[in-house]
Order: C-alpha cells, then sequence, then structure tokens
C-alpha cells in the first residue's frame, strides 16, 4: 500500500544510491523500517534527484525494500540547481532531525494509549 505523493513507481534494482551518502543503517533499523513499511504502507517516497539520477533520501528505505523482496517502490524526482544543493539537502534531511529533543512523558503518553496487546 502506498499512502504518500510520489511521481512514479520505479523498479528497486533501477534506484542508485548516491555513492557520497554518508551514512550508514543498521540492520535493526532497516528491519524496523520494513515491518512498518509491511504493515503501514508506504508513508515517504524515495527522492531521486533528476540531476545526477541518485537517491537524495530514502536509502535506508530502498534497504528496507530489499529486505521485503518488493518489485518497486513510489518515488519523488526533484530538481536541483547544482550537486552542492543536492548533497546538502542529503546531508540535512538525515542531520537535522538529530537536533530534535524528545519530550519523554508525552512519549510515555503516547505508548501508553497504543494497544500493544
Amino acid at each position: 500500500m502506498i499512502h504518500c505523493s510520489y511521481n512514479k513507481l520505479v523498479k528497486i534494482e533501477d534506484l542508485k544510491p548516491n555513492p557520497r551518502n554518508p551514512n550508514t543503517h543498521p540492520k535493526e533499523q532497516i528491519r524496523l523500517l520494513a515491518k512498518m513499511i509491511s504493515e503501514t504502507g508506504w508513508r515517504h517516497p524515495i527522492t531521486v534527484s533528476n540531476l545526477s539520477g541518485f537517491i537524495v533520501t530514502g536509502h535506508a528505505r530502498l534497504e528496507a525494500a530489499q529486505l521485503l523482496k518488493l518489485k518497486k517502490a513510489p518515488v519523488d524526482f526533484q530538481d536541483y540547481r547544482s550537486s552542492e544543493e543536492e548533497f546538502t539537502h542529503l546531508i540535512a534531511d538525515n542531520r537535522i532531525t538529530e537536533l530534535a529533543e524528545l519530550d519523554l512523558l508525552l512519549l510515555k503518553d503516547a505508548l501508553q494509549d497504543l494497544d500493544v496487546g
């Protein structure tokens, strides 16, 4: 199931990870992401640059799709003015969220509201 906007469904083998991506994804992260995709569907497409043809965001989603042996993934193709702008987006997408602070009380309440039984 796909629950996000995207431009095209692309064959998994046609997606090209960015060779300059400095991020690595532990197996446990990929397993959890695959479980999320399997249970709730795609909520975010993989972003691919029209400039380079490489993935800008969604490297972990690609690995999760591969783990699930999916044939295609939703892709959002985006234009970038330069390779520097493209790379900046790649880095910022992964690092800006690290600046967020977790409200443990809200998290506790949210987890208690979940039906996990």
